[in-house]
């Protein structure tokens, strides 16, 4: 049975306030205002905005000399016929990173390749031995993009093999910068960027911008001789900014996203096209959703239980027949993907004897794949609120993944630990660890007891934020529509949640193969019924038909043989009173 949520509205914003929102209805300004947009002209730019001119690298030129190095060497490289690698991370942002700066240095007649290291055998980041690698394969330049900014040692070993780095990354900086040819990260002390929260391929996109723009009006073209402009690399930048939870609501990333999806709504990417078939999304109808739950994780499955370059290889093809092919890999690993996160949640909750009384979830196995063991423990957070430690066991030592709650900070926890650790690192709520196994006894006790007394006395239930409660009378299609304007919604712009109270159950059932969704008709006094829709919620359903309800939802719009009505899509619902 799935935890009962706490329900948490956000407090009501004075009427007039509200008022000095122009052109929006008080229920956009309410959840504006949620969003940080207390400024009523803030919140105006935030809706209508369309120009991305004050992010280019080039108004910085002269004032950063590490992208005047950066520009030069690329060039100079491009001009000598130089091989030049695009070094990637292997994540949906390194790989649409990877994709569009290789694409983009080829319209501009360089030559150059892609480098995406293997998880497994390689790991995170740029590594010596592919430096080797490609230092004895001629290579002089390599850009390394959404990856490099911590890789220091590696950077110095690069240089002493005679190669050029210019590193272009999004991540946070550490104590101390690597020596690169040139480095190029918003977060950058000398930045002087106006976002300093892009994704790794909003980097990658500006320095592309950048090189085109000094290249001049026609002349990068494609590889079908075609002209190609920066937008026609926004598609890209939407993939990544997205699948990388970049915060959306950055003036910039929510730009380069909302642009990206008119873009990719009409792209001419075989990849893209063939990708959105097997995910079952209809081209002209993509969101930030589609992103985050169809086309992101199709991308992130080949670095989990394949090997990255297959992505990269799906997103760079012109070939529609070798696209469907790589599309239908894609949807194959990550249909096993799936599988192998439910088989190891439920094998995990089945060993699970007191989840009430148990401070934090600790499960290893040596069949867990390394690829997964974040999202189960992701799940299982989800599931019994707790933090979670999912651990892929090894012969001499074992990697894990950990998932935390807003009460305990999982990082802080590991630093704790860190005498029994070969290595960690990661944020409050998400992290990862290298041990030796026999340190993980002695490990698991004392993580244990650091999380019964931060959680001890706790109230441990999962929290719904909710945006503001509508009458039922305020339900309507133009409420929907005019909701939309606030997409892309995502990371830092999660889609608007409402609450609803004291609707009356005019009809229910359950629908999906194991019938684990719940579908409502819902009356409201005086007014035409409501459909609604609950996503496995059909277990904690324990009303009946003439009941009364309170509901908390998203509100979308529903398309069904012509008719357009707006619908609630459900995140929980309480039993209630009367009318």
């Amino acid at each position: 049975m799935p935890l009962e949520k706490r329900w948490i509205v956000a407090p009501k914003t004075p009427p007039d306030h509200l008022a000095k929102y122009r052109e929006m209805s008080p229920i956009v300004a309410q959840v504006l205002y949620n969003r940080g947009l207390t400024d009523p002209a803030d919140a105006y730019r935030f809706l209508h905005a369309d120009d991305l001119s004050s992010g280019s690298l080039l108004t910085l030129k002269g004032k950063r000399p590490s992208i005047d190095r950066a520009l030069a060497r690329i060039r100079q490289a491009i001009r000598a016929n130089e091989q030049i690698i695009v070094y990637g991370d292997f994540d949906a942002d390194g790989v649409t990173s990877t994709a569009l700066l290789v694409e983009a240095l080829k319209a501009l007649g360089a030559r150059v390749a892609p480098y995406i290291p293997h998880r497994v055998d390689e790991g995170y980041g740029v590594n010596n031995e592919a430096l080797l690698k490609l230092a004895r394969a001629g290579v002089k330049l390599v850009i390394t993009v959404d990856c490099g900014i911590r890789s220091v040692d590696e950077v110095e070993e690069g240089r002493a093999l005679g190669l050029d780095i210019i590193v272009t990354d999004h991540h946070s900086l550490g104590p101390e910068l690597p020596k690169a040819y040139a480095v190029i990260n918003p977060k950058c002390d000398d930045a002087q960027y106006t976002e300093d929260m892009l994704a790794g391929v909003g980097v990658a996109y500006r320095l592309a911008e950048a090189l085109f723009t000094i290249a001049g009006a026609g002349q990068p073209k494609n590889a079908n001789g075609r002209p190609l402009t920066p937008d026609d690399f926004l598609d890209l930048v939407a993939i990544g900014t997205v699948a990388d939870l970049a915060p959306l609501n950055r003036l910039e990333n929510r730009m380069l996203v909302k642009r990206g999806l008119k873009v990719m709504n009409e792209t001419k990417r075989a990849g893209l096209r063939a990708l959105a078939e097997v995910a079952q999304l209809k081209m002209g109808s993509i969101d930030a959703g589609s992103i985050g739950f169809g086309i992101g994780p199709r991308i992130n499955a080949a670095r989990r239980l394949d090997n990255a370059m297959l992505a990269y290889e799906l997103l760079a093809t012109t070939d529609p027949n070798k696209a469907g092919q790589l599309a239908v890999r894609l949807q194959t690993l990550n249909l096993q993907r799936q599988e192998l996160t439910r088989a190891a949640q439920d094998m995990i909750r089945e060993k699970i004897e007191d989840p009430e009384g148990m401070p934090l979830i600790f499960a290893g196995d040596r069949g867990f794949q390394p690829g997964i063991v974040g999202l189960v423990a992701g799940r299982l957070t989800e599931e019994f609120y707790r933090p979670a430690v999912v651990m892929e066991e090894g012969d001499t030592e074992s990697r894990a993944s950990c998932r935390s709650i807003p009460q305990f900070d999982i990082t802080h926890a590991l630093d704790q630990c860190a005498t029994l650790l070969v290595r960690h690192g990661g944020h409050a709520q998400a992290a990862g660890f290298t041990i030796l196994n026999e340190n993980i006894p002695e490990f698991r006790d004392k993580l244990m007891a650091l999380a019964r007394n931060a959680l001890r006395g706790q109230d441990l239930l999962p929290t719904l934020e909710i945006d503001m409660e509508v009458e039922a009378a305020d339900i309507s299609l133009d409420l929907a529509l005019e909701l939309r304007q606030l997409e892309p919604t995502g990371h830092m712009n999660p889609t608007p949640t409402l609450v609803t109270r004291n609707l009356r159950v005019q009809d229910w059932r359950t629908v999906g193969q194991k019938d684990q969704h719940l579908k409502l008709r819902l009356g409201r006094p005086g007014l035409g019924q409501l459909d609604a829709i609950g996503f496995n919620l059909a277990d904690n359903w324990n009303a009946k038909n003439g009941d009364y309800v309170d509901v908390a939802y998203q509100l979308e719009i529903n398309e069904w043989n012509g008719n357009t009505t707006a619908q609630l899509r459900l995140l929980d619902v309480k039993r209630t009173g009367s009318w």
